[in-house]
């Protein structure tokens, strides 16, 4: 008898946080870490917990817009060299939010490696905008080529990243964001100072960040100010500007 063969796993999308089906007007897509290098299935409850709670919080601030979130599960915990599993899973999660809404704008969310895949499926027609929170991105003599930007144009896109992250080298992500912002001068990148990987010390802040940056993309809310600074200033200010301690508290409804 033969042995039947094990089927390729899949993407998915987790369950929806926010509006109902009916009534969302923006997608949001959390892209959780990930690994260089591997073929095992991500633990859903594990690699989803680094995303969901940002998710809840932004559906909290866009109910009244109509925003629905959701986790991308993907299909493997690597990215796997040429292969980009995780930025092919980027790409059809934001298809099928395009299948489950319609025509919404949709915007990316990643940290860590998942910033990396937000970065390079920013590309999709869907998506109008575009944040990675300290990505992971290959050194130079790791890469093949440079890391692409030519499809961050007409998308709005946000990188924040700690100063003393020592997973992923702030400068890299500054470099990106330079050869990004002369294609495309809505991009900005915000530095926290002496944080970490985890941006646990400004948790709070670079959530605030996030949301502000996130509902004024999709639906045309004002950006608080220095948002808006870091849009219009030429690089390198627009993207070396420091995040500051205590970001959001004034801009709390």
């Amino acid at each position: 008898m033969a042995q039947e063969a094990t089927p390729a796993p899949r993407a998915r999308l987790g369950r929806g946080l926010g509006a109902e089906p009916g009534s969302v007007s923006g997608v949001v897509l959390l892209l959780p870490a990930g690994e260089q290098v591997s073929s095992r299935r991500p633990a859903p409850l594990l690699a989803a917990a680094s995303v969901r709670t940002l998710g809840r919080r932004l559906v909290r601030a866009g109910r009244d817009e109509g925003l629905a979130a959701h986790v991308v599960h993907y299909r493997y915990r690597g990215w796997n060299g040429s292969a980009a599993h995780l930025a092919r899973d980027a790409a059809w999660a934001a298809d099928e939010a395009v299948r489950r809404y319609g025509d919404v704008p949709v915007c990316l969310l990643g940290v860590d490696m998942g910033g990396r895949a937000a970065l390079h499926a920013g590309g999709h027609q869907a998506v109008n905008s575009v944040v990675a929170v300290a990505p992971w991105l290959p050194e130079d003599d790791m890469a093949a080529a440079p890391e692409p930007v030519k499809q961050l144009c007409g998308r709005r896109v946000l990188i924040v990243h700690g100063t003393n992250d020592e997973r992923s080298d702030p400068e890299l992500s500054f470099r990106l964001a330079a050869r990004a912002k002369k294609a495309n001068r809505d991009v900005c990148r915000f530095e926290v100072h002496s944080d970490g990987h985890g941006l646990h010390h400004y948790r709070d802040e670079v959530a605030a960040l996030t949301e502000d940056f996130v509902l004024g993309a999709l639906f045309g809310r004002a950006f608080s100010r220095p948002v808006a600074d870091a849009l219009a200033a030429p690089p390198p200010l627009g993207l070396r500007m420091p995040l500051a301690a205590g970001f959001g508290r004034s801009l709390r409804r």
